[in-house]
């Protein structure tokens, strides 16, 4: 079983042809983590993945993106989405910080109180969650050491080696994507990162120009190229890392991955 721990199934992207992708993730026995970015890509994440909970995994979330825009005003909705659908739903993401949407002050306001307050849902519903953490880990660890979330992954870890230190001895996960195959940056970063706190991802639907002929990263497309990478940075087999990955998945998600459908 391999596990793709950020990748966006519902944007339009890969509406055309998501029956494809979820027939070939039932072939290659690859279970995906959709995470949504706003109320709209959650209710319709949820309404196309409800029944296929062995190959996919639900986080629904609000991007710090447009937590600054008109999805501001839309917290209670999507709380009452969450409630509506709590037995459907694995995790929470993707939530986090970017001072890069930040044009002022008001901004970085809504940007925190939006991911507070899918924080306390994820601290008093016990869900793990998936972390937007660009230009703003420091802060999101600080804000993170005053609550009891069950676990945390920093996708795309993007940080220090310092950040990266201190991630390690908090207990959180962090996972590489595409980039990896060809940043030697991000090998630095591989090779110190607790192999028991990896995880690996797509972010699809995200191209890369410099890998993958730039057409959108998907589970199916480029998930075995970043983890026989990975595995050849750490020197470990890639079976072998396949078999530490799974352990790391379900230790992330609290909960052992169901059989797949036939």
């Amino acid at each position: 079983m391999l596990f793709d721990a950020h990748v966006h199934l519902s944007d339009e992207i890969f509406i055309p042809y998501i029956q494809s992708i979820l027939l070939s993730l039932k072939e290659l026995n690859i279970n995906a983590c959709s995470v949504t970015v706003d109320f709209d890509t959650s209710n319709h994440s949820l309404s196309l993945f409800k029944n296929r909970r062995d190959i996919v995994t639900q986080f629904i979330g609000i991007h710090p993106q447009c937590a600054v825009n008109k999805h501001f005003n839309e917290l209670e909705k999507f709380k009452n989405l969450f409630f509506n659908n709590i037995d459907d739903i694995d995790g929470i993401g993707e939530i986090g910080l970017d001072p890069t949407y930040n044009k002022t002050d008001n901004d970085i306001i809504k940007q925190k109180k939006i991911f507070c307050s899918l924080l306390d849902i994820a601290e008093k519903y016990k869900k793990p969650i998936s972390l937007h953490s660009r230009k703003s880990v420091d802060d999101i660890i600080n804000i993170l050491t005053t609550y009891k979330v069950k676990k945390t992954l920093f996708h795309w870890f993007a940080g220090n080696k310092k950040q990266l230190k201190k991630m390690m001895d908090m207990g959180f996960f962090v996972s590489y994507g595409p980039a990896s195959v060809y940043s030697k940056d991000r090998d630095i970063f591989v090779k110190t990162t607790n192999i028991q706190q990896i995880l690996v991802e797509t972010d699809g639907p995200v191209f890369y120009s410099r890998c993958f002929s730039n057409f959108p990263s998907s589970p199916i497309s480029c998930l075995p190229s970043v983890i026989n990478h990975i595995s050849d940075i750490i020197n470990i087999s890639y079976f072998d890392l396949v078999n530490v990955l799974k352990e790391n998945s379900e230790q992330f998600l609290g909960k052992k991955f169901p059989e797949i459908k036939n």
